[in-house]
């Protein structure tokens, strides 16, 4: 009998979710696991696996025919192309993060636009700084939106709630997409950045994506744009973003994701009051584990009838 792996402590899910997990699974042993070694004794017979699965293991797995990761992003394919090349499937869950990811976002500029960073500053020192403050509306500005996927689609929603009006970027902008007023081409960005408040990446990481703003996008922002990064932090060129935070090319960012994560303690953006940083937790959200397996079990039937698998992940294109 061919086994599924599920890369999980047997603990991480409910009765009830590893019940429909059982009834989807006819036909395969469960294998449940996040023990390296263990999987290693049983690589052989692994024909379906989900969740956790050492990287060096996939390539000796010999009868995988299909993985579904847990997380959206699949960027970590850069850095072991050679499991891009082996003959098995990749499915990711993007699009159950929209709901949180977009709500952080609007979180992001609400705190900008509201002067939230400086008065929680002078909450923890005891000071009522009643004066003039550089306020702004979001409404009536303008959202560069790059990356137009589920989760760009209802920031786009939000946004357009709020009375802003969008621009989202693409590779392919004939294609129309709700809530967003007008679509270009990634190689018109030079053009839209000039005239956007709020440039927001929900991009994924590839090689084309890798320093998509880098200091001539910066340089090109107005001085009171702000820059929010949920998608990964390869999409900037962190030590361009620094000096020009510094040099005011732009007034803030709300930056979730980091070249280097942990971010490094001697970072200069920890000591920037125009910078909000959250540790990569924009998708958090208690919803998580059910959306994500409900992705899982709908392919795990679909796998079972032959049927195409949703959520297919390009392993040469990383997304």
């Amino acid at each position: 009998m061919s086994v599924l792996l599920v890369g999980f402590a047997e603990d991480h899910f409910n009765d009830a979710q590893k019940e429909a997990i059982r009834e989807a699974a006819g036909g395969f042993e469960l294998f449940y696991s996040l023990d390296k070694a263990d999987i290693e004794v049983r690589l052989d017979e692994i024909e379906v696996a989900v969740g956790g699965f050492p990287r060096d293991l996939l390539l000796k797995a010999p009868d995988l025919r299909w993985f579904q990761q847990w997380g959206a992003g699949a960027d970590w394919l850069m850095e072991h192309p050679e499991i891009a090349e082996k003959d098995f499937t990749l499915t990711n869950v993007s699009g159950i993060h929209a709901v949180p990811i977009s709500e952080h976002i609007l979180a992001y500029l609400l705190a900008f636009a509201r002067g939230f960073p400086k008065a929680l500053r002078d909450q923890g020192a005891n000071i009522w700084r009643k004066e003039p403050q550089p306020y702004f509306e979001l409404a009536g500005k303008t959202m560069l939106l790059l990356g137009t996927g589920a989760i760009g689609a209802r920031t786009a929603g939000l946004a357009q709630a709020f009375g802003m009006r969008v621009v989202g970027v693409r590779r392919n902008p004939d294609k129309e997409v709700e809530h967003i007023g007008e679509m270009v081409a990634l190689t018109d960005l030079p053009q839209v950045l000039p005239g956007a408040d709020f440039v927001v990446l929900t991009l994924p990481l590839t090689k084309d994506t890798y320093h998509l703003i880098g200091e001539a996008e910066l340089r090109a922002l107005k001085g009171t744009a702000i820059l929010v990064n949920i998608g990964r932090g390869g999409l900037v060129d962190e030590p361009a973003l620094v000096r020009a935070l510094q040099e005011g090319w732009l007034a803030g960012v709300g930056l979730d994701v980091f070249e280097t994560e942990p971010l490094p303690e001697n970072s200069p953006l920890w000591g920037m009051d125009n910078v909000i940083i959250t540790p990569h937790t924009s998708g958090d959200t208690p919803h998580y584990d059910e959306r994500a397996l409900e992705v899982f079990l709908e392919n795990l039937r679909r796998y079972q009838s032959n049927e195409p698998l949703t959520h297919v992940v390009d392993k040469r294109l990383g997304y």
